[in-house]
């Protein structure tokens, strides 16, 4: 009576299912530069791919890779990121980034250094991170 529930062991990894489909997913347009955007905070780490203008090409992050809760913010999830990040990033026939890396969190040299294994040139490494010089205005003394 009733569905019979399959339940799965989650292990340390993402989701095999879901990197093989966004290996599938891979742009029909061919780019030889192209600017990378790494995004880490202390939730998630997100790796975007984008042509001279500033368009979107190819995208992913760690929760798109079936990582979920505290497995998300880990630098080995920003290292699978940026592993198919660049697997795509070959199939389209980039050979030269720019790096602009954005956050603190902890994925963000990892995500890097994986994407750089993947045989990518890396001209140029740019820190992005908004960093407060004032902050906002003081609250006046109460008045009792």
């Amino acid at each position: 009576m009733g569905k019979r529930r399959v339940s799965k062991m989650s292990g340390g990894g993402g989701d095999r299912g879901r990197r093989d489909r966004a290996l599938s997913r891979v742009p029909k347009k061919k780019l030889e530069k192209g600017v990378l955007h790494i995004y880490s905070t202390f939730n998630n780490t997100r790796v975007t791919l984008a042509d001279l203008k500033g368009g979107t090409v190819m995208w992913g992050s760690s929760g798109a890779m079936g990582f979920s809760g505290t497995r998300k913010s880990t630098p080995f999830a920003a290292a699978k990121v940026g592993e198919v990040i660049g697997e795509k990033a070959m199939t389209i026939g980039v050979k030269e980034v720019e790096v602009f890396v954005k956050g603190v969190g902890p994925g963000r040299e990892s995500a890097l250094r994986s994407f750089a294994g993947k045989g990518v040139e890396i001209s140029a490494i740019h820190d992005v991170t908004p960093v407060p010089h004032n902050g906002p205005r003081r609250p006046k003394p109460r008045r009792v």
